[in-house]
């Protein structure tokens, strides 16, 4: 089993940060994700969180500053195997103009009903709309 750790990002408009993949990933390419990936070798959930978020977007924040919501298991075809996804989130002041593109071909907020619509890769299709209707969300957007 793989582990990743992703991070949604909320801003003041209640949109979520997605990023759409490029041709090139392993898993789920030419889809929408949530920031974030592998953790490194026993490296905690959040600190993973963090460090991918910094890597594939510039946005730095402390650990504390992300909110632990949940974990899922999601099944990847090209690993062949189910992997554990912890999932954070934060509610910032950012805009697409605070966003450096780390990878893949764009990174922007969407709004809430967009999200739900995109092509979203295996561990945005178990996250976004259940994040979506959460309390969690709710408290971030409002």
């Amino acid at each position: 089993m793989n582990s990743f750790a992703s991070v949604v990002l909320v801003d003041r408009r209640g949109w979520i940060l997605l990023q759409e993949r490029d041709e090139f990933p392993v898993i789920d390419p030419e889809k929408w994700g949530l920031v974030g990936g592998h953790l490194d070798g026993d490296e905690d959930p959040r600190t993973g969180a963090v460090r991918e978020l910094a890597e594939e977007t510039g946005v730095r924040l402390a650990p504390e500053e992300l909110t632990p919501w949940r974990s899922f298991d999601v099944f990847h075809e090209a690993y062949g195997s189910v992997d554990r996804m912890w999932v954070f989130a934060a509610a910032c002041d950012l805009t697409d103009d605070d966003i450096v593109l780390g990878e893949g071909r764009r990174i922007v907020f969407v709004a809430p009903d967009e999200a739900r619509g995109l092509d979203l890769t295996e561990g945005a299709r178990a996250a976004v709309p259940v994040f979506l209707d959460s309390e969690l969300y709710a408290s971030m957007s409002s």
